[in-house]
């Protein structure tokens, strides 16, 4: 078998989907630091189980979903698959090819796949069992598994061994056993508990359903009575009933004459009140019309004189109209004037304008000569400017070049002075580090002697730290114990309080009313819950309480009837109620009794309850006497004869008259016990809680102090440590200061060459600096000719310029005057136009007035003809109002003639309305005669139905002749329901609750027995395989340590390596030390080793591992990192060693490692935050070149 390909796509930073293809042999995993390679080992962890983010390097789970980078999204989810060849079959699975895979959801959703089937994570781990595959096994191994084989405590090694061992299956079952084992303990606990329980109810259930079985052959006679009375009292009452009935019809047929009358009677009133009604309308309606009409014709004779105003008003805006014509003529003509005159003065200031115009453009002539001369003189003298800047470049530049060479020069006397300097520091800093050197080795002295006192003090806290382990684990053992008992008396406390809470013993009707006890208020609970008695008096009080401790306390009738509708629909059986609101207290009035021998006291008052129930316990237990035992108890009955009610503490019962009841039963203490037992319980696991949590306190005590200890052995390593660095720095300085004598000696020897050479620099510098000041000299005089050129042109520019300001002054007097004129143009042009409209205006007026006066004349014609037609209007409307007055007069008669008939209709009407009345009274008084019948029958057969569920016809079936009469039967009815009260509250559920705990009393006895069996199988399984454990372990232990000392061997070249197993008195919980001793070293434990060494032990026990029971593959990360190049050789030819029987993928940085690898892949980033996949061949014979 070996790994034949890994998928991955979307794990950390492989956002695309990769496949690793992998052969026998040795496969490289390559790439840069932060390149991605060791998600590869996370990847095939995470693939076969592991649930820790924090071994996967991340914080939680869906950290190893794909992030996102700033070029892509984040991804939704995570895959990884391997697929190996198990065509040897070394997998115990039907399949020549086996795939796990892996997918997590960002949701959280994730999903286990073998072979494309979903399974467990338990189903991969146990496929993969003892075959060293697997996320705890040595498999896969990168730096933290290394760190953990060589910092870890011996204990945590243990993982490692036990799956080298092949027994991490054997551990697997014996913890399923155990945790089986646990939960058949609990299993027992809970069933003793209910063995108890229904040990205690098997005895009063039986007394009880006696009572029972003669309360029902009493019902059952008293139901024939019952019958027999009923059919009778029922035959009784039809036959009054049907006379009533016939009486009834008689009456209400006269009833319904009368009221026909009076309905006939109600009709005719009717009737004529609709007329009347009617009438009034009309007449209301001729007022209304009449009274329009009136308005009406007002209106019109106030619109005629309106007219004839409005007809004045016309003739007085004509005559305005022509009053303004005249005045409109006389404008015009005025306007006409003003208008030539403006015309006039509008052409002379046009004439002015185009002179100014002319004057204008002769000066701008003149200025634009002026302008042409100065720029040919300007364009000149920037020519001449441009050679005077080349000139004074040119200077410039010889100055910075002589400027340079003085800086070269104080440089080179500058460096001639520090190179005379650094001769005589060179020879000061010789002797300085002689001295250095000689401190040194003084402290390298003392270093020594202050790491041997280092390590005598940790001696000591070694054998401290011993002690206190030892005081650790005997507090552990003693606070397990106590935790055992603790989670025990736990469990039975759980297992009573489930009892209670489901009412377990009581009647089933019982238990379902308790259910709806959050439904249904008023619900106080059943008698057992309300009375607390000590532990003394619970057989007595049970005793005396009989059935009635299972009754049911409300707060009122009412809810007790709501309750037994409630059983009595759902069929649930019978149950009895006490209400609060009823019940009354009960006790002696002479209590003399007390004080006779053996009398403990009265019932009622040797039990606890709320002050809210007096009145019920008293009914329940104020006349009961508890007497101590059964001899006093009679002698006590005797004296008084028989007259009380008395029970003993044994559970005796003596009834007034002189039975009495006793006998042997188990678990007396029943209902009422349940609660002290259960706060017993409570009071219990307290103390265990309390003296646990003591004990574990003393153990986080012991092992605060030994993590005190610890920190100060830390505390000595890291001393030890630093002590050693030190050394190594003292050493380290030491040396470094030998190497700067070796190279202050040789610099001397340097500067001094150097010295010689400087003199002849500074003769050639300074030569140099002696031509350029003759070059300076001569451009010099070529820049002062040209200077004087430039400032006789600057002067003829500045005359041309003076000239040119006149000329610009003269110009922009005449741009001024123009302009001036030119405004005042504007300004006539408008007023000529503003004049022209005024008279458009004034002849537009003057037409418009000729059409107004045609209106007005139009208007008035129109108006006069309106007051024409008004006025005959107004004399119709006058004709029309008389007519309404004459028919208003006509209606009145009318109403006058229909009031007299209504008068008389009502007098008739209430001669029926008291017929009515009279007959409606005889007949109610018959119906309350009828409906008395019918609710008597109802009750009777209400009874019937709710007591035995019978009708009329079917008690017919069952009424027998007793011969007897009704008054007869009535008292025998009365002497049963005496006998039945005589037998007290009676449980009629206790013959089916009887049958059915004695059942499954029986039923928890075989369970008993038969988990006390399975609890010795499992202890005997465990023995069994803690027995092949051991002796597999021994054996595979005592080979993996000579084939570690023999792989050791090989890797240092020599020493010695050793495995110890620790003392204890379990050796499959024992921790395992290594102890190493380099070739050449003395025999030392991990922590003392360096670097380089720890990492090469882990790796020797890692492959002294995989020669004794090789993994069919395994993955490595980084392992050899710490490993210096002669060491990584040896351990990629040692890995060679091991491909015979194992694949190796190995994710390494190493060269030689990777010069040893069949075959490499290489891990980049070329984008970044996504690592890609590169693939490399590697042929021996190149390796070899």
């Amino acid at each position: 078998m070996y790994l034949k390909r890994i998928e991955i796509q979307g794990f950390k930073s492989f956002a695309n989907k990769i496949v690793f293809d992998f052969h026998n042999g040795i496969t490289g995993i390559v790439g840069p630091n932060g390149s991605g390679k060791s998600n590869v080992s996370d990847a095939v962890r995470w693939v076969l189980g592991e649930q820790s983010a924090k071994q996967l390097r991340g914080g939680n789970m869906q950290d190893v979903i794909f992030a996102g980078t700033e070029l892509r999204k984040p991804l939704g989810f995570a895959y990884v698959a391997i697929t190996l060849d198990n065509s040897d079959h070394k997998l115990d699975i039907d399949f020549e090819e086996v795939t796990v895979s892996r997918r997590l959801f960002r949701s959280g959703e994730s999903e286990y796949m073998i072979n494309g089937s979903a399974c467990r994570l338990k189903d991969i781990s146990e496929l993969f069992f003892d075959t060293g595959i697997g996320k705890d096994g040595y498999s896969i191994i990168g730096q933290g598994q290394v760190d953990k084989i060589l910092n870890g405590k011996p204990e945590e090694r243990r993982e490692l061994f036990d799956e080298a061992a092949g027994i991490t299956k054997f551990k697997r079952r014996k913890g399923l056993a155990l945790k089986k084992l646990e939960s058949e303990r609990e299993s027992l606990v809970r069933v003793n508990d209910i063995l108890t329980e229904l040990e205690k109810q098997v005895g009063p259930l039986e007394r009880q359903a006696k009572v029972a079985k003669e309360f029902l052959a009493l019902r059952e006679e008293l139901k024939t009575f019952d019958v027999n009375s009923y059919i009778m009292e029922y035959d009784s009452i039809t036959q009054n009933l049907n006379e009533y009935k016939k009486r009834e019809k008689l009456l209400s047929d006269d009833l319904n004459d009368a009221k026909a009358s009076l309905e006939r009677s109600k009709q005719d009133y009717e009737n004529i009140t609709a007329d009347l009604k009617k009438i009034d309308e009309e007449l209301d309606e001729l007022r209304n019309t009449r009274s329009a009409t009136s308005i009406t014709l007002q209106e019109i004779t106030s619109h005629i004189e309106i007219l004839k105003e409005q007809i004045n008003s016309e003739n007085r805006n004509n005559e305005n109209l022509a009053s303004r014509g005249e005045n409109i003529d006389s404008d015009i003509e005025k306007k006409q004037k003003e208008l030539d005159k403006l015309e006039e003065e509008k052409n002379s200031l046009q004439r002015l304008l185009n002179e100014a115009h002319e004057k204008e453009n002769s000066v701008f002539e003149e200025l634009e000569n002026i302008d042409k001369n100065i720029n040919e003189l300007t364009k000149r003298l920037e020519d001449l400017k441009n050679a005077s800047e080349e000139f004074n470049s040119k200077n410039a530049d010889l100055r910075a070049k002589k400027e340079r060479y003085k800086g070269i020069l104080e440089q080179v006397r500058l460096r001639k002075s520090q190179m005379t300097q650094r001769l005589l520091e060179s020879k000061t800093g010789q002797n300085t580090l002689e001295i250095k050197i000689e401190e040194e080795d003084k402290n390298l002295s003392e270093i020594n002697a202050s790491i041997d006192t280092v390590n005598a003090a940790k001696k000591e806290l070694e054998n401290k730290n011993e002690a206190i382990h030892t005081e650790i684990t005997r507090f552990a053992k003693v606070a397990s114990d106590l935790q055992i008992k603790y989670q025990r008396e736990s469990a039975r406390l759980t297992s009573m309080k489930n009892i209670a809470e489901r009412y377990e013993g009581y009647g089933n009707s019982i238990k379902k009313i308790m259910e709806t006890r959050d439904r249904i208020g008023g619900i106080h609970g059943v008698v057992a819950d309300i009375i607390k008695a000590s532990q003394k008096y619970e057989i007595a009080i049970e005793t005396a309480l009989g059935g009635r401790i299972q009754n049911i306390v409300t707060d009122s009738e009412n809810t007790a009837k709501i309750l037994i509708d409630y059983i009595k629909k759902n069929k649930y059986g019978r149950a009895t109620f006490l209400p609060l609101s009823s019940v009354r207290n009960s006790t002696f009035s002479n209590k003399e009794f007390l004080k006779e021998k053996g009398v403990i006291g009265i019932a009622s008052e040797l039990v606890e309850f709320d002050s809210a129930y007096v009145n019920l316990v008293g009914s329940l237990l104020g006349k009961i006497v508890v007497i101590d035992n059964i001899d006093n108890a009679i002698a006590f009955e005797k004296k008084f004869r028989y007259e009380y009610r008395v029970v003993t503490l044994d559970g005796e019962s003596l009834s007034p008259g002189g039975s009495i009841s006793g006998g042997a039963f188990k678990g007396a203490g029943n209902l009422l016990g349940r609660k002290r037992e259960i706060d017993e319980l409570e009071a219990e696991i307290t103390e265990l809680l309390k003296n646990y949590t003591e004990a574990n306190d003393k153990v986080e005590a012991l092992k605060a102090e030994r993590n005190s200890i610890n920190a100060k052995l830390e505390e000595n390593r890291v001393q030890n440590q630093e002590l050693i660095i030190e050394k190594n720095n003292i050493a380290h300085r030491r040396n470094s200061l030998i190497e700067k004598l070796d190279e202050l000696k040789a610099s001397s020897i340097s500067v001094q060459t150097d010295f010689e050479n400087i003199d002849n620099e500074l003769t050639e510098i300074e030569n140099e600096t002696k031509r350029l000041d003759n070059t300076l000299l001569n451009v010099g005089e070529d820049f002062g000719k040209v200077g004087k050129d430039i400032e006789s042109i600057e002067k003829e520019i500045q005359s041309h310029r003076s000239k040119r300001e006149t000329v610009v002054e003269r110009l922009n007097s005449s741009k001024l005057e123009y302009a001036n004129i030119s405004q005042r143009l504007e300004f006539s042009d408008e007023n000529v136009n503003r004049t022209k409209a005024d008279m458009d205006a004034l002849i537009a007026e003057k037409s418009g007035l000729k059409g107004k006066a045609e209106d007005i004349i139009r208007n008035i014609t129109e108006k006069n003809q309106r007051i024409e037609e008004e006025q005959r209007a107004r004399e119709e409307l006058a004709q029309k109002i008389e007519e309404l007055k004459k028919k208003e007069e006509e209606l009145s008669e009318i109403k006058e003639t229909k009031n007299k008939s209504q008068n008389k209709i009502f007098e008739n009407r209430d001669i029926y309305s008291d017929r009515v009345s009279l007959l409606d009274r005889d007949i109610y008084r018959l119906r309350g005669q009828i409906e008395k019948s019918e609710e008597r029958i109802s009750e009777r057969t209400n009874y019937m139905w709710n007591e035995y569920e019978l009708t009329y016809n079917s008690s017919l079936e069952l009424k027998t002749d007793t011969g007897m009469s009704l008054n007869d039967i009535r008292a025998k009815i009365q002497e049963l329901r005496s006998k039945i009260k005589a037998l007290g509250n009676v449980n009629v559920n206790a013959i089916s609750d009887y049958n059915e705990v004695s059942g499954r009393y029986e039923l928890m006895k075989k369970q008993h027995s038969d988990i006390l069996e399975a609890e010795e199988t499992l202890i005997k399984i465990i023995e069994e395989l803690d027995i092949a454990m051991k002796k597999q372990f021994a054996e595979k232990f005592e080979e993996i340590a000579k084939e570690f000392d023999e792989v050791f061997k090989e890797l240092f070249g020599g020493g010695s390596g050793k495995l110890v197993l620790e003392e204890q008195d379990d050796m499959l919980e024992a921790g395992i030390a290594i102890i190493s001793q380099p070739p050449g070293k003395k025999l030392q434990n991990m922590m003392q080793l360096s670097g380089g060494e720890k990492a090469l032990t882990a790796i020797a026990l890692l492959f002294a591992i995989q020669n004794l029971k090789p993994s069919p593959f395994a993955l490595l990360d980084e392992i050899e990192a710490a490993l210096d190049d002669s060491n990584v050789d040896r351990f990629a030819k040692y890995l060679h060693k091991l491909t015979d029987h194992t694949q190796f993928i190995v994710i390494t940085h190493r060269r030689g490692t990777m010069v040893s690898s069949d075959r490499l892949y290489g891990i980049t980033m070329q984008e970044k935050g996504v690592s890609t996949l590169v693939s490399v061949n590697l042929i021996e014979n190149e390796l070899d070149n």
